[in-house]
């Protein structure tokens, strides 16, 4: 499956990203290469092939649930650069600075 130069571009958009005319057709080579690779699995056979989800032998340890005190907001706002109205300020996101 080849991935076009223009689905690198809107990609690119949607994740608020700039590349250069070569870095867009590297980009498109290198993920074209990267599906053909992906897609050469569906002609291997796994009948009889048990369904794998992990092959770690992981187990969750999980702690228990205990309710503890937070921080103290005095403290925490001496370590951030500025704050109002008991919120951390941050820098905007989104180009017109709105909200969602």
């Amino acid at each position: 499956m080849k991935i076009s130069e223009e689905e690198v571009r809107h990609v690119a958009h949607l994740s608020k990203l700039s590349f250069s005319h070569e870095e867009t057709t590297a980009f498109a080579t290198t993920l074209t290469k990267i599906v053909d690779m992906v897609e050469l699995l569906n002609e291997v056979d796994t009948t009889g092939v048990p369904i794998t989800t992990t092959m770690a032998e992981a187990k969750s340890v999980m702690r228990e649930d205990i309710a503890s005190e937070g921080f103290c907001r005095t403290e925490l706002f001496k370590n951030v650069p500025e704050h109002a109205d008991n919120y951390i300020k941050v820098p905007a996101i989104f180009d017109d600075g709105g909200s969602i």
